[in-house]
Parts: C-alpha cells; structure tokens; sequence
C-alpha cells in the first residue's frame, strides 16, 4: 500500500509553506525551483496521474483548483484518496474529500497543529462529537462490510437513536435490524499445494474453508506458505484479488515454529517440512496466535486457519504482495 502524500502548490508564498510541510511538493513549471518537481502537463491530468498511487493530495490555494484538478477522477468514498486544502497564508486547513475512511480529517488536524492553523472540519458526526463509525473502522483495521448503511447509521446516531455495528469475523446472523458489519483483519490463511493449481479453483477451495471455518474473506489479514511457491501465480492472484499481504517462510523457518501439527512424512520429504498450511498461518500470525480450523485437504491443497495474536503479525518472513508489513 502506498503512503505517499503530494503537494501541490502555485505561489511562491504556498510553495514555502508547501516545503515546511516535509512532503513531495509539485509546483507549475513556471514556479519550478529546488525542492519541487514540475508540473508540465493539464492540472486534472496530474492529479489523475498520482490519484490512485498516494493516500492524500495536498493543496495550497482556493478549493476551487483542487475541485476541478480531483473531480474527473472521482469513484468512491471506500477508495478515493484524502484531499486536502490550505490557504497560502496558512490559516485554515480544509479536508475536502475522504474525511473518515480515506483520513483526510486525520491527517488536516495534523498539519494544522504542525504550521499553527485552524483545522476546519466539516463532518456531521465529528462536529456533533458524535464517532464516525467509518473513520473508527480505518483507525482499528476494520473492513466495511456493507458500506450502504455507513449513511444510515450515522444518521440515526446524528437523530439520537440507537444503531446496530457488529464488529465480527464470524458469519453470523444480523444481530440489528439495520447491521453495520465491520470486519476486523484478523486472520491468516495458511496454505500448501502442488505447482500450476489453477486460480479459479484455488480461490473457490478457499472461500469454501473459510465459509466452513464460518469467517468472512474480509477478515483476512495475510495469506502464508512456504517460499517454494512465493512464485505461485494462483496465490499471488488470490492476494491481490483481496488486497492482503502474500507472505512466505524457509522450511527452516517453519521447522522452528514449535507445537503439534498435521505432520506428513510424504510432505516433509518433498518440501523439508511436514506442514505448510498450519505451520506457515500460525508462524505468520505471531506470537500467542490461535488456530482456527486445522488442516483440510481440497484436491492438490492445504488450507489452515490462525488468529492474529495481540492483532499483530510475524516480523520476518518474505511478503510476496503488499506494502504493510505488521511488526511484533
């Protein structure tokens, strides 16, 4: 996952306070000077260029130019990056878009305590102190489940009335008559097969263990194996189809990892160890990691179920897919 930020100014005044900011700063070639990078081409052709590679824009001057520079790229609130605007003089920081889930309101009160500005936040919810159920999801690694009720729920909260969030990995029946299911990322699918499984048939023996395990895909946090198939196309596609570190052990490494397994004498002699699917999900979800479902065999593969301990992951292994790496 990228975590850039970029900056976007267009005075020599925005363009000092851009470079206090400490962020990537991009200028009109016209203003171009050192610390800043050109831009050289249409505004809105810029920003489509960065908007689905960096977590937040940030610009420095009238609302208007980040408006129209954003607008044609647009898709939704669950995927658009913050946006931000700051004045040139520096007195007010405005998040625009992705307040909640995308952590521009986060992210404008930060800048605002780092360049002495006034934060002016714009969110029903946060101006009525009331939670926002969406940005409390992004901040505990939750995924929203059913986003079409985030409006509903928090205008109920804003109406004084109850609401209905049930925070789960487990498939269960809709506790409230209106549910906002978050989903904690939380588990980790441990898996052994043959070389050349076939996508398709590997990301349904898979959704089918974890409905058996009665879990939602979304609680995911990482898929594990051993590193003789971190090359493994249909492992790799089922990581980046539910954006989810793909992450891979030695033998060595698994060997290590003390406790009672499905062991095979027959696994152990064709990969040097005698259970990649448990081994490789508890040793990916670190220390006081709970086994959910043990080994089961579908075809040419393994499939084995973990908790996170302490919500955390394993520091070492190689992650084949994904940016975020979870220390102990």
């Amino acid at each position: 996952m990228n975590t850039e930020i970029i900056t976007a100014a267009f005075t020599n005044k925005g363009i000092d306070l851009a470079l206090r900011l400490g962020y990537r700063v991009f200028v009109p070639e016209r203003l171009y000077r050192e610390g800043t990078e050109a831009i050289t081409e249409p505004l809105s052709v810029w920003a489509g260029r960065y908007f689905h590679s960096v977590i937040a824009f940030v610009f420095i001057g009238a609302c208007g130019i980040a408006v129209r520079s954003v607008a044609p790229h647009l898709k939704s609130k669950l995927t658009d990056p913050a946006v931000i605007v700051i004045d040139e003089a520096g007195k007010f920081v405005v998040p625009v878009l992705s307040g909640h889930i995308g952590g521009a309101n986060e992210l404008a009160r930060m800048i605002a305590d780092t360049i002495h500005a006034q934060a002016v936040i714009t969110t029903a919810t946060d101006v009525n102190n009331i939670p926002a159920v969406d940005e409390w999801a992004v901040k505990n690694d939750c995924v929203i489940e059913n986003p079409e009720n985030i409006k509903r729920v928090s205008g109920s909260m804003l109406e004084g009335h109850s609401v209905g969030v049930a925070v789960t990995s487990e498939n269960v029946p809709a506790p409230f008559p209106v549910t906002l299911w978050l989903r904690p990322r939380e588990l980790v699918l441990g898996v052994g097969c043959h070389n050349g499984i076939h996508a398709d048939e590997f990301e349904h023996s898979a959704i089918d263990f974890l409905a058996g395990a009665g879990v939602s895909v979304l609680s995911l946090k990482a898929l594990a194996s051993i590193d003789r198939r971190a090359n493994e196309p249909a492992l790799i596609s089922f990581a980046e189809k539910h954006n989810i570190p793909f992450i891979t052990f030695s033998a060595d490494e698994l060997n290590a990892l003390t406790g009672k397994f499905s062991g095979s004498d027959i696994v152990r002699r064709s990969v040097g160890t005698d259970c990649v699917c448990e081994r490789s999900c508890m040793l990916a979800a670190g220390e006081r990691a709970v086994l959910l479902r043990s080994k089961c065999v579908y075809g040419n593969m393994t499939f084995a179920l973990s908790r996170c301990g302490r919500n955390k992951m394993y520091a070492g292994g190689k992650c084949i897919h994904g940016g975020i790496r979870y220390d102990k």
